[in-house]
């Protein structure tokens, strides 16, 4: 299966054309301030690029529609409960009390949305700006994406969101994934984050289940059959549980050689592997395209890490397809070709990254953070929320206070 092509996926952002020096990496897009007039003419270029759906559209009549019918029938309910309580009064008091509730309703509305759209539009122009700013092409969603792991046949309504990529010279492409799955009686949303990187040559289907983002039904390795799991010496069956197709043990223990053993432990022990045709998927069970740049640390160097010591990989050939070959006849000496001049070129496998990996062994940053870091101190949302519940609170109190009223003065 070849590499998707980069320049033609819908809702993708080119970032700055900047060259990355070597062994540099900037996160700074992440947690910079943002430029207001960058970020609008960013906006503008993202709707001009992409359009409105007709999905979306369709979306939007029906949440107004269902608006239109929900707040009359409100308004109905207040008006009469108004007018039992305080007569002709008290309808007049309801209808108030009712256009107040629907003001109330759509203001905060729109603010939830508006602060939404925005929180969304920021993220996209942090993440556009940090491809940009290593060698990398953002792109918002995939639809389907057309990529052979394990993950990416399940289910239905299968989608990648906030996808990094580098395609040159070896395609790497880091993104959020989730698909629907549906028992009959109730669905599902499965959400991943992966890292897929194209390998130079096929390879066996192998499986590692990393043992330490494992909870209880979770494993992925779940509908294998427990004859294919392989164990490796030393401390890689404390980390891992590898999965290999029957008969294709040695291979994978040519594969797995003690130092590629060790990279694995080192770099990716929280995360599941996947080798497949010609590709390595690297699964998490969080997003990995994130606004964190300890986590993208962690991701560029365990690439980086990995790959530097797959050259061997390269060399792999299947014993298997060669016996079932017929091998062609020696030629004659006189009329072999001349031997070609022994190459210089680096080995397939030695081709760089697109990105430059930070140096040094990295680990993935822990779940949470420190309680200085874990919020910005802004102004409270629960300003829009208090409106609302109080408009709620006067339109179901205010009938009952004025029935009381009229009860005790206007009788």
């Amino acid at each position: 299966m070849t590499a998707p092509a980069s320049g033609s996926a819908p809702g993708s952002v080119p970032g700055p054309a900047a060259r990355v020096p070597a062994g540099h990496f900037d996160a700074r897009a992440l947690i910079d301030p943002v430029n207001p007039v960058e970020l609008d003419a960013f906006v503008r270029a993202h709707r001009a690029a992409n359009p409105t759906s007709v999905g979306q559209i369709i979306a939007w009549v029906f949440a107004i529609i269902a608006l239109l019918c929900v707040v009359p029938v409100i308004g109905v309910f207040v008006m009469g409960l108004g007018y039992v309580i305080g007569g002709d009064v008290g309808i007049a008091v309801g209808g108030a009390i009712a256009l107040l509730l629907l003001a109330g309703i759509i203001v905060g509305l729109v603010a939830l949305v508006r602060r939404g759209i925005r929180t969304r539009n920021i993220t996209r122009f942090r993440l556009a700006r940090f491809a940009g700013a290593n060698a990398l092409t953002y792109i918002e969603r995939i639809d389907a994406p057309p990529l052979p792991g394990m993950i990416f046949s399940n289910g239905s309504s299968r989608m990648s969101t906030d996808v990094l990529r580098g395609v040159a010279p070896r395609f790497v492409e880091f993104g959020n994934y989730q698909y629907t799955t549906s028992n009959g009686k109730q669905s599902q949303v499965h959400r991943w984050g992966y890292v897929a990187v194209k390998l130079d040559v096929p390879l066996p289907n192998i499986v590692l289940d990393a043992l330490g983002n494992n909870t209880l039904g979770s494993s992925m390795t779940a509908a294998f059959s427990r004859t294919q799991r392989l164990s490796l010496e030393g401390d890689f069956d404390r980390f891992f549980s590898l999965y290999c197709p029957t008969g294709y043990e040695t291979d994978a223990l040519y594969l797995f050689t003690p130092d590629v053993m060790a990279r694995f432990i080192d770099h990716a022990a929280q995360l599941d592997v996947e080798i497949v045709d010609d590709w390595l998927f690297l699964y998490a069970r969080r997003e990995v395209s994130t606004l964190d740049p300890a986590t993208w640390a962690w991701l560029f160097g365990a690439v980086g890490a990995l790959l530097s010591k797959l050259d061997q990989w390269a060399r792999w050939r299947d014993d298997r397809l060669r016996l079932a070959t017929p091998q062609p006849q020696p030629t004659p000496p006189s009329m072999a070709a001349p031997s070609p001049e022994p190459s210089h070129e680096p080995s397939p496998s030695g081709q760089p990254l697109p990105f430059a990996a930070p140096a040094g062994v990295l680990t993935p940053p822990p779940p949470g953070v420190a309680p200085p870091g874990r919020r910005l101190k802004r102004r409270s949302p629960w300003l829009v929320v208090g409106i609302i519940v109080g408009v709620v609170f006067i339109a179901t109190a205010a009938p009952f206070a004025i029935g009381i009223f009229s009860f005790l003065f206007l009788r």
